[in-house]
């Protein structure tokens, strides 16, 4: 089988490599159909974020898959069947949050990554997974199986935001979404389909992303001062300073979903210190998901308009040029390598 390989921080390092099939017993075998390209894939190759697995030099990416299944040791799965496979596995002492297989809230820092840290990823024309990892998909999802990883992340930052709103006895109507990625658009598609009025913004004024957002029958914004709707929910998915302080004033709960990496230093505004503290306002932050974030994801793509889904995926990529990827181009959404 053909596989990426990179070197963390070393892109001139990135290729495509023969491997033997894998043949771990107990574990699906699963035909590698998809990849998609995050930030965090951009990360590992260009900037050196990740660890490698032990006494390697180099690392299979991707961390956001779709496969179908070749064999399976278990009668849960069946050969043909769509799946993902969880991104993280548990820390191996296991810290607390780990052996409830709450490993996305793992408070070590032991847990390994696939693709990220210390695993080999779903960058290969084979992979295999174990039954516990692994996520069966509607068949008629097809390619936007893809976005399972992703929405994931969505669905867990909406269990975060659900849980906190039922502590403030807060009834949740509307939710504001800074930024219209994947992730973004995604926390759109999760609030429409809780029958939410949901407000998306971001920097571009057209194109593909605000036809995505009125498309599920939200409202788009290219400037922030817009809107003027009052908001209960923010899912904050930019990492950008005013718009994390902003959120925090405008919304009960908050949600921070975006990495704001290096940066100059943003005063804090006083005043939403203190609207925070007298409004018992909650802000919180989340990364990786656990299963059932996963289940959730999977339940609320298999509800979705499946050309809506489909409009995500913006540019497709074989194998062979998978870095071209990690040059972002005009109106991209998701970008996704084809494994076959």
């Amino acid at each position: 089988m053909r596989a990426a390989e990179v070197v963390p921080g070393r892109p001139e390092a990135s290729r495509v490599v023969d491997r033997p099939d894998p043949d771990r017993p107990g574990e699906l075998l699963v035909e590698g159909l998809l990849v998609g390209m995050c930030g965090t894939d951009v990360e590992i190759i260009r900037d050196g974020f990740g660890v490698l697995p032990p006494g390697r030099d180099a690392i299979v990416p991707f961390h956001e898959s779709l496969g179908r299944v070749i064999s399976s040791p278990t009668p849960e799965f069946a050969p043909g069947d769509l799946v993902a496979g969880v991104v993280r596995r548990p820390d191996p002492e296991p810290c607390a949050a780990c052996a409830v297989d709450a490993w996305d809230f793992c408070r070590n820092g032991k847990y390994t990554e696939r693709g990220i840290k210390e695993l080999d990823g779903y960058g290969m024309q084979r992979w295999t997974v174990p039954p516990k990892f692994a996520v069966k998909l509607d068949p008629t999802l097809g390619d936007a199986g893809v976005l399972t990883e992703p929405a994931s992340v969505v669905a867990k930052a909406w269990a975060r935001a659900s849980a906190a709103a039922e502590r403030s006895h807060l009834p949740v109507r509307s939710v504001l979404i800074t930024g219209a990625g994947p992730i973004g658009l995604l926390a759109a598609l999760l609030g429409v389909q809780r029958g939410l009025e949901v407000h998306v913004v971001d920097r571009v004024t057209d194109g593909r992303k605000p036809d995505l957002v009125t498309t599920l029958g939200a409202t788009y914004y290219s400037d922030l001062a817009k809107v003027t709707a009052d908001v209960d929910v923010a899912v904050e998915c930019t990492g950008v300073a005013p718009l994390i302080w902003e959120c925090a004033r405008r919304a009960s709960v908050t949600v921070l979903a975006g990495i704001a990496g290096e940066h100059d230093p943003v005063p804090l505004d006083p005043s939403v210190f203190d609207g925070i503290v007298m409004g018992n306002r909650t802000v919180v932050g989340t990364v990786n998901a656990g299963l059932p974030d996963y289940r959730a994801a999977a339940e609320a793509l298999s509800e979705a308009s499946r050309p809506w889904l489909h409009g995500l995926i913006t540019r497709r990529l074989p194998l062979d040029r998978f870095t071209d990827a990690l040059a972002k181009e005009e109106d991209d959404v998701k970008v996704v390598v084809d494994l076959t």
